[in-house]
């Protein structure tokens, strides 16, 4: 198992205008440093404390995104580094992001997560939830960070249909959020299983794991 080899031919295979995010999340150093080594910067991670130990060793230069379900006391570790944070799914987290942001004199940017899976286990807003935190005015008074798209999970199902569907609603939402949310340009959809069709859908910004690094180590 090549991870540049895997990296060159998932390169191949995307247009330019979509992001590739290398998911590392649970793959030691040693595996980021390859990828690293062929040009990718931008890196996925699930867990805050996962993220910190690499940021703290691996090269400055790396992007680092946070992929995850976030829980609020723990934006405190990462906010001094972290690029763009994927999964934001309340108003209370944003403001904690905020808080962080100014800690560290930053802007953070930040994806709002909306829920387009038909399982209950995924985490996220609809689209009356992202467009009340916008009409409350609230969104305005965080200064330090910034809203610059969308995320979305698809269901982890073989119906291909179903997850077109999916992709398809999240690629209305985002354009239908673009007149009251004109800064949005990112939206982070598809994984190592469904990325092309996500593509198809419309996805700037895929989140790419077990196709680069080889299946998941879960210890």
């Amino acid at each position: 198992m090549s991870i540049k080899k895997n990296l060159a031919e998932i390169r191949t295979s995307i247009p330019e205008n979509v992001t590739l995010v290398a998911v590392s999340k649970t793959k030691p150093n040693e595996a980021i440093i390859e990828a690293y080594e062929t040009g990718q910067r931008i890196f996925g991670e699930n867990k805050v404390q996962e993220m910190v130990q690499k940021w703290e060793v691996l090269p400055k230069d790396i992007e680092w995104h946070m992929i995850g379900h976030l829980q609020r006391n723990k934006v405190k570790y990462m906010a001094e580094f972290v690029s763009l944070i994927h999964g934001v799914d309340s108003l209370r987290l944003l403001k904690e992001i905020n808080k962080q942001a100014v800690k560290h004199n930053r802007i953070i940017d930040c994806l709002f997560q909306i829920h387009i899976a038909e399982e209950d286990t995924k985490f996220g807003l609809d689209q009356e939830e992202v467009e009340e935190i916008i009409i409350s005015g609230e969104l305005n008074k965080l200064e330090n960070i910034r809203i610059v798209g969308l995320m979305g999970m698809a269901t982890f199902t073989d119906n291909q249909s179903q997850v077109r569907k999916e992709f398809s609603t999240l690629k209305s939402i985002f354009n239908s959020l673009k007149n009251t949310l004109p800064d949005i340009s990112i939206l982070s959809m598809g994984m190592s299983g469904d990325y092309q069709l996500a593509i198809e859908e419309g996805s700037t910004m895929i989140r790419v794991g077990s196709s680069i690094f080889g299946s998941r180590n879960y210890h």
